[in-house]
């Protein structure tokens, strides 16, 4: 194999890794907020408000993990830095 084909080959399983380990704390960690979150209305009905809007703005937090995680496995397969460096041993320069 060459260069090309080991770059594109650890680039793709990297990016594939990223997307699904960088998943799976995000989707139990929102399970749990919900899980906990529901719990809450149960025993205290009156307060649901403040647990809604509270529960919003963790699920924010926690979905943006996810977000980076789709990010980064973005920038491996379409504007991946190791490309650059490897066409400019290629060439020489």
């Amino acid at each position: 194999m060459d260069n090309a084909t080991i770059i594109a080959v650890a680039s793709i399983v990297t990016s594939g890794l990223t997307i699904g380990i960088g998943s799976i704390g995000p989707g139990i960690g929102e399970g749990m907020a919900v899980s906990s979150a529901l719990g809450a209305l149960a025993q205290q009905p009156d307060s649901g408000s403040v647990i809604t809007r509270t529960l919003f703005v963790g699920l924010a937090m926690i979905e943006s993990i996810a977000i980076y995680c789709f990010v980064v496995s973005m920038i491996l397969l379409f504007a991946n830095p190791f490309w650059n460096h490897m066409l400019r041993v290629a060439g020489g320069h």
